[in-house]
């Protein structure tokens, strides 16, 4: 058979295709800068070690194109020319065993901090051939399926943890009972002193709680959300900037709130970057105690309109009106509710008087108390989150939060389809982390190898004119319609571009 017989007389250079993504990998980064990282990870004497470069490869191929199996990795780069280029092995070389990558990584990579180093190097990459952007940035949550079956699980009591901002709203809460000449509260979690009988000594231990814990893998968390069915799994809080690079992730149990997981990220992503504008984030964020975090940050929080959550047929909380100046609500029908105590859950309560209430012809749609007495609350962070939706109100807040489903949607949707991220085949907290890190750091590195040889490989003579001539008149029109918007009240400027030009 002449297809079998064949011989080719050819180097791996010349069978490569030139717009291979291989090659624009290659291209695009020096990998020798992952030696010095790993440098102190490796004995200096006994048997040659495998390239750590080699190694790290292999991973990005296995992540890359979406292979998610470091065995079937192996099988694929003994018969891709291509994978054994990027890799710098010769036709004849041998290929590392598919337990090589794990017994490195339990041996050496497991307790390192390399994966964040790589992370953070394509990154910088990227800071360097200027593609990111940091002026508005937008962060999301995204559940990983852990690899664990929820039928396997037992019920266990845990602490209730302490929350970040516990020790300021405390001080707030005080300082606003002291305001109105009430005692200040002891503790917002009241500590139980129990005795240890084996030495006597006083243990102070905080409220509990019941929560599924998989006997598989007792480090992820069981995660439920809307019509989403339950599984456990774990949840990555992402932070990205405009360009869709990510700069930021960080990995929690899917039982953790998307809320409660921001803080940590937004702390890495401030040490990063401190020209920061913007975040636009959905309305699972917007809390008081994220708001006042942000804008205490200098940056401003683009969020969207979060409908109130009163029951359907009763008045909304907005309906009552908050007097700054006689510290009182005024409700709807234009009676006084006046102010009683702060709990300790931050909120200032308003109560109506019941004698006024139980004839009020609003009474139906306002109360179902049975002392007819209406309670409203308010946050004693309220300036905030009022402050949140000052900022939706003003030109070009709508145009920015809009963006987050090219930026931070798209980053999972191509992640999860192309690089392994809806399901992990790997237990543990710490081993997900380093993964979820290196999934993203492919996701920038594809960027910016695609970006660097469009710019760096284009032949100039294939500038596309038409195209020139269709972005400029798209953004001059985006700019004219903010214009109008900005010195009109007309709302009726979000026109398609064809009816103004003909192209």
């Amino acid at each position: 058979n002449r297809k079998h017989d064949c011989l080719i007389l050819s180097t791996l250079e010349e069978l490569v295709p030139h717009d291979h993504l291989v090659r624009k990998l290659e291209s695009t980064i020096d990998w020798r800068f992952i030696y010095p990282m790993v440098e102190k990870l490796y004995s200096q004497i006994g048997r040659p070690s495998i390239d750590p470069v080699v190694l790290f490869k292999m991973i990005f191929i296995n992540y890359l194109f979406g292979i998610n199996s470091m065995r079937k990795t192996c099988e694929e780069i003994k018969v891709n020319i291509a994978y054994r280029w990027f890799l710098g092995l010769s036709i004849y070389d041998s290929v590392p065993n598919y337990s090589t990558w794990s017994q490195n990584y339990i041996r050496r990579y497991s307790d390192s901090n390399v994966f964040e180093q790589i992370f953070d190097r394509i990154l910088n990459q990227a800071v360097s051939y200027g593609f990111i952007d940091t002026e508005s940035v937008f962060g999301d949550s995204t559940h990983q399926k852990a690899s664990a079956n929820k039928r396997k699980s037992v019920d266990q009591e845990v602490a209730v943890l302490k929350k970040y901002y516990e020790d300021d709203l405390k001080e707030e809460i005080n300082q606003d009972r002291i305001n109105h000449g009430k005692k200040p509260l002891k503790e917002i979690l009241e500590p139980e002193i129990i005795y240890d009988e084996e030495t006597g000594e006083e243990i102070n231990t905080t409220k509990t709680k019941h929560i599924k814990e998989s006997t598989t893998d007792p480090e992820c968390g069981l995660f439920h959300k809307g019509e989403k069915e339950k599984c456990f799994a774990y949840s990555h809080q992402t932070i990205c900037d405009s360009n869709g690079f990510v700069l930021v992730s960080e990995t929690v149990p899917g039982n953790v709130h998307d809320s409660v997981s921001f803080k940590p990220a937004f702390d890495k992503l401030k040490k990063k970057f401190t020209d920061i504008e913007n975040i636009g984030l959905d309305a699972g964020y917007k809390t008081p105690a994220i708001a006042k975090e942000i804008i205490e940050s200098g940056i401003k929080p683009q969020m969207p309109y979060k409908r109130p959550m009163s029951k359907k047929g009763f008045f909304k909380k907005n309906e009552y009106v908050y007097d700054e100046e006689y510290d009182c609500v005024i409700c709807p029908n234009g009676e006084i509710l006046k102010y009683t105590t702060t709990n300790k859950n931050g909120y200032r309560e308003f109560k109506s008087n019941p004698n006024k209430c139980k004839n009020c012809p609003y009474l139906s749609n306002c109360t179902n108390s049975q002392n007819h007495t209406k309670v409203v609350l308010i946050h004693v962070w309220d300036r905030f989150m009022e402050e949140v939706e000052e900022i939706r109100h003003t030109l070009g807040s709508k145009e920015i939060y809009d963006k987050r489903k090219e930026t931070i949607e798209r980053i999972f949707a191509d992640c999860k389809e192309s690089h392994g991220l809806r399901y992990t085949r790997i237990r543990g907290l710490k081993k997900n982390q380093n993964q979820a890190l290196i999934i993203f750091a492919c996701h920038n590195l594809k960027r910016m190898a695609k970006w660097s040889w469009y710019f760096t490989k284009k032949s100039p003579f294939s500038f596309n004119f038409y195209e020139y001539i269709i972005n400029f008149l798209d953004s001059t029109f985006k700019k004219v319609i903010l214009y109008f918007k900005s010195t009109t009240l007309s709302t009726n400027w979000n026109l398609p571009i064809g009816r103004f030009f003909l192209v």
